[in-house]
């Protein structure tokens, strides 16, 4: 029998609600406490600002004190949830630098996804054939210090301005196979609610422009910026659907339920994108706590992300293999709905890959041996009688849209591509009567067509 002090340690809860502002801001109004203004402007970022609520640890201290490293600033609100005693709190590792966001890792990169090779015009990011990002604000209500795009959020000398949204407006309404509009920053919920809602209703006045998202982490970082005036003003732009970021559940306190509860209201789909993070999240269990807390508050999980390569954020960085623990995990043991996709943002704008655990073990014309989450393997019988799906007579597929130069793997199923090669692959595999490799076929003029061919088949 288990003594009373042995018991079982309990998860850690994400603290109530309460009617007065905590310490060290008990001379604070609730109308104050409760003004996402407020917030903002009070927001805590020096040695000074945080030693009034944290026992900083001199890795911390460090990392406060360093000149040039990444802007740090957390809402009032966002740090009242951090252990003042624990340095491993996982909202207090999130937003507040150590020593080790100094320490260079290999392969690490300012524009670990390429976005910038990517950008037509300034602020958007074209990479996939129908969809774009358009960046509208380098501002957030608080600085992850596992920042994506680091080298420019958060810097008070980039400025968005009516030229640069012109600009992205015009690329979106010059390009048709654009349907998809992704609205980030910086956070877009941090910028002025007029002119938020001119960049909206201009999207939504681009015919062709079918759906609008936005990506935010307002809700866990200032769940008093949803106000009820808020969700009424999106609520007239549907469809507009919301990925926020949440990456523990400690950090959806009734507050941040609040705010979820009033978007879901407002029929806005709610999405969670959740970065892996040593210390923070490599957990299956603290995982799917976070899952289950998620769809409770009618957000769906959306993408689990394998930290990227970006400076500063070496020491959150786990193992693939413990992102593909964490899927086993949770398939099967969990609801399908509850479980994200995981997915590593390949570097130099290699886009997002999934990663999965394998669950076909062989295959034949005839048989697929599956295995499922317990590990019991049967064999599934394939069709014998099937007929196949003929584009020539399908009106979807005669209306498909192209994406030249982006069909990828799917354009090989359908017969638009022959093959996929590197760059130079067919110069370097060339080669002349006289046995020497060629680097094109203009070097070598009297090289059969089909070798010629193949050299400009990927051009």
């Amino acid at each position: 029998m288990r003594s009373s002090n042995v018991l079982e340690r309990q998860p850690e809860e994400p603290p109530g609600a309460s009617e007065e502002p905590p310490s060290p801001w008990e001379g604070v109004s609730v109308a104050q406490w409760s003004d996402w203004r407020w917030q903002m402007t009070h927001r805590l970022r020096s040695v000074e600002d945080f030693s009034r609520i944290i026992e900083l640890t001199p890795e911390e201290i460090e990392g406060l004190s360093t000149p040039g490293r990444f802007r740090v600033d957390v809402t009032p609100y966002f740090a009242s949830l951090i252990d003042p005693h624990d340095p491993n709190c996982p909202i207090r590792r999130q937003v507040i630098p150590t020593s080790a966001e100094l320490v260079p890792f290999e392969a690490e990169m300012a524009d670990s996804l390429g976005e910038d090779a990517h950008s037509p015009v300034p602020g958007l990011v074209h990479r996939y054939p129908d969809r774009v990002l358009m960046l509208v604000t380098t501002q957030c209500a608080s600085y992850c210090r596992f920042c994506t795009r680091s080298r420019l959020v958060g810097d008070g000398r980039m400025r968005f301005n009516s030229a640069t949204y012109d600009r992205q407006l015009a690329y979106i309404a010059a390009n048709p196979q654009i349907r998809d509009v992704l609205i980030s920053g910086g956070d877009p919920l941090t910028i002025a609610p007029p002119l938020l809602e001119r960049l909206l209703q201009r999207l939504r006045d681009i015919p062709h422009v079918e759906v609008i998202r936005m990506g935010t982490r307002v809700p866990g970082f200032l769940p008093q910026r949803i106000t009820p005036e808020l969700t009424a003003m999106l609520s007239k732009y549907h469809p507009l659907w919301m990925n926020i970021h949440f990456n523990h559940p400690k950090e959806i306190t009734p507050e941040a339920e609040g705010a979820l509860s009033r978007l879901a209201n407002a029929g806005i789909p709610l999405g969670s994108q959740t970065v892996l993070m040593a210390g923070i999240n490599d957990c299956p269990n603290v995982m799917k706590a976070l899952m289950h807390k998620l769809v409770m508050n009618r957000v769906r999980p959306y993408y689990l992300y394998q930290c990227d390569l970006v400076h500063g954020a070496g020491h959150f960085r786990t193992p693939v293999s413990k992102g593909l623990e964490i899927m086993e995990s949770l398939r099967g043991h969990t609801s399908g709905f509850a479980i994200p996709t995981f997915v590593v943002d390949a570097p130099e704008g290699g886009g997002k890959v999934p990663i999965l655990p394998n669950y076909v073990l062989s295959m034949s014309e005839s048989k697929v041996v599956v295995r499922n989450y317990e590990g019991f393997i049967t064999a599934y019988t394939q069709p014998t009688r099937y007929q196949v799906h003929d584009p020539a007579t399908c009106a979807y597929c005669q209306a498909h849209r192209a994406e030249p130069g982006q069909e990828g793997v799917a354009g090989l199923l359908s017969g638009e591509r022959r093959s996929l090669a590197p760059e130079g692959w067919y110069e370097t595999h060339y080669r002349s009567a006289l046995g020497s490799a060629g680097p094109s076929a203009e070097a070598a003029p009297d090289a059969p067509a089909y070798v010629e061919d193949l050299i400009h088949a990927g051009t």
